[in-house]
């Protein structure tokens, strides 16, 4: 079916219940089934093909099993928000949208672009992922029901009482399991001992890290910044100097560590001391406090590249982390 060729590009559009797959380079398109069987059958042609770069859209967490078993076979993934990939097909002319141009639009922007092939997260995880999925889940509904409380009627307020005692049951199980399982593995146990040793870094924000941000570490301070959202980008035309923003990133990442970073402000001598420097400049406290947020992650990021744990003196690594 395909022919093995130098430089060619695979885009994959990713539906719930098919793949629809377009090659850059010798033209050929096909779709698979999303299950086990057809992405077994897909690895094993991608394997055969030995694409330059596979790329996929982001899809709500449809495109992480077939992403994870091209990586686990060797091969390079890049899984890109949906936005870049329509912003690029606009950009080209093609307003039409079906699976088969999606994933053709795919392969012609994994050529063009060329995509940084990011560390895919293994089944253990995966599975530390859907835990902290499930327990942000259970917390919304926990502080839904509260709210209800105040104005329920006073014959359906014991069924209330009874469903938040139940959600807050569930949740410490799920945080005892998740202290359970990272404890049992001893890289997530060193890791987490590190991320923990900073004043401010809690449990869940720890757990949040090693599960949703496993390029931690691997990149430098300007790259992991932008990976979780928190790189102000300018926006600046002719003399018109506009308002520095964070833009895009990953927002449940980066909602832990603006939780951590607010109790970093009182209790890490660092991370206060910068905060306190720049509200003195004159800096606005949201302002201010984006900056420590990147500040902290640096320091963490830092930690995790050189495996060393907590002190106050040393906030950046010893030697540069690969660009």
């Amino acid at each position: 079916m395909m022919t093995q060729g130098k430089e060619q590009f695979v885009g994959i559009d990713v539906c719930k219940a098919s793949l629809d797959v377009a090659v850059k380079g010798n033209g050929e398109t096909w779709q698979e089934n999303n299950d086990p069987q057809g992405i077994s059958h897909l690895v094993e042609q991608m394997t055969r093909l030995k694409p330059a770069l596979i790329v996929l859209e982001a899809t709500g967490g449809y495109e992480m099993p077939v992403a994870c078993a091209l990586g686990a076979a060797g091969l390079p993934v890049a899984v890109i928000n949906p936005r870049q990939a329509r912003d690029f097909a606009k950009s080209v002319g093609r307003l039409a949208k079906t699976d088969k141009i999606d994933a053709t639009m795919l392969a012609r922007f994994g050529e063009a672009v060329r995509p940084e092939v990011r560390t895919l997260p293994d089944e253990q995880a995966l599975e530390l992922q859907a835990r902290l999925v499930r327990r942000r889940q259970l917390i919304e509904m926990l502080i839904a029901e509260k709210n209800r409380l105040h104005t329920a009627h006073r014959s359906v307020q014991s069924r209330l009482h009874e469903h938040i005692a139940w959600l807050e049951q569930e949740i410490g199980e799920i945080d005892r399991d998740l202290h359970d399982r990272l404890r049992k593995s001893p890289l997530w146990r060193e890791k987490d001992d590190l991320l923990r040793s900073v004043p401010g870094v809690g449990k869940v924000t720890s757990t949040t890290l090693l599960a949703e941000l496993p390029e931690l570490g691997q990149l430098n301070r300007k790259k992991i910044a932008a990976l979780v959202g928190v790189a102000p980008f300018n926006c600046d035309s002719g003399a018109m100097r506009g308002k520095r923003a964070i833009w895009g990133g990953r927002a449940s990442v980066r909602t832990a560590l603006y939780m951590a970073t607010l109790s970093a402000t009182r209790h890490n001598p660092i991370i206060c001391a910068h905060f306190k420097h720049l509200r003195a400049q004159g800096k606005l406290a949201k302002v201010a406090l984006v900056a420590c947020m990147r500040k902290l992650l640096t320091i963490l990021n830092a930690m995790v590249h050189s495996m060393s744990s907590w002190q106050p003196k040393l906030s950046e690594p010893k030697q540069p982390i690969p660009a």
